[in-house]
């Protein structure tokens, strides 16, 4: 489960849930999208696989969310909640800030003010399903640090394919996966190899471009803000 912790935000209390790596050498930062919480398979796939390798895990579950609302609050919300969730932990390793759908959005707003190492964008919602010509892409364009997107090949709200290449984004496809990175019964590859995509992606990712390599310690040499504490 990992420890929850409970925060005031001008829009109500957020929750992080924490999982420690026993000797981190990054930290994730995980919000959720506008329809379910920090429980997606996704996001738990990521929690569960991370700290062994060294990788703090910490979910913060937005204020609307654990209010019990059904529906999102505005996206300037988000981010001013998720900023304060960021700031609050003051994290000594380098920081990757990421989410599901609107919390990739959010996250994607946030990084570079937040000093972060990295962008973690899981179904990163390109446009509006049926409305490719809304295209949200200056968010990635504007991000300015590493990021990576993790997309469903089949994604309504954008496939791979139609994502432009852009400066410091790097998009992983997972393989006949819609919007909640679930395959069918026909895919090529089952649900359980579908989330193993998305961890090998998300830890050869933060490998090449926010820790580094291995120090002669075997400790990654990190390239991020470190926060003072």
């Amino acid at each position: 489960m990992g420890s929850r912790t409970r925060i005031e935000t001008p829009y109500g209390e957020g929750l992080l849930v924490t999982r420690r790596a026993r000797r981190p050498v990054a930290t994730v930062l995980l919000s959720h999208g506008a329809g379910n919480g920090i429980d997606t398979a996704d996001l738990e796939a990521l929690d569960k696989a991370l700290p062994p390798q060294g990788i703090t895990v910490v979910r913060f579950e937005q204020p609307w969310r654990l209010a019990g609302r059904r529906i999102a609050t505005p996206p300037h919300t988000l981010d001013a909640a998720l900023t304060l969730a960021a700031n609050w932990m003051r994290v000594r390793t380098p920081l990757v800030v990421g989410g599901r759908s609107a919390g990739a959005r959010s996250a994607a707003r946030t990084a570079r003010s937040l000093g972060a190492a990295g962008c973690l964008a899981i179904a990163f919602p390109l446009h509006p399903p049926g409305k490719p010509e809304t295209s949200r892409a200056d968010e990635l364009r504007n991000v300015r640090v590493p990021t990576l997107v993790v997309q469903g090949e089949k994604d309504q709200f954008g496939r791979p394919d139609e994502f432009p290449e852009l400066t410091g984004v790097d998009v992983a496809v997972i393989p006949g996966a819609d919007h909640s990175l679930k395959v069918g019964k026909r895919n090529p590859i089952s649900q359980e190899d579908a989330l193993a995509v998305l961890v090998e992606s998300t830890l050869e990712w933060l490998v090449r471009e926010v820790v580094g390599p291995a120090d002669p310690d075997g400790n990654g040499q990190g390239r991020g803000r470190v926060p003072s504490t």
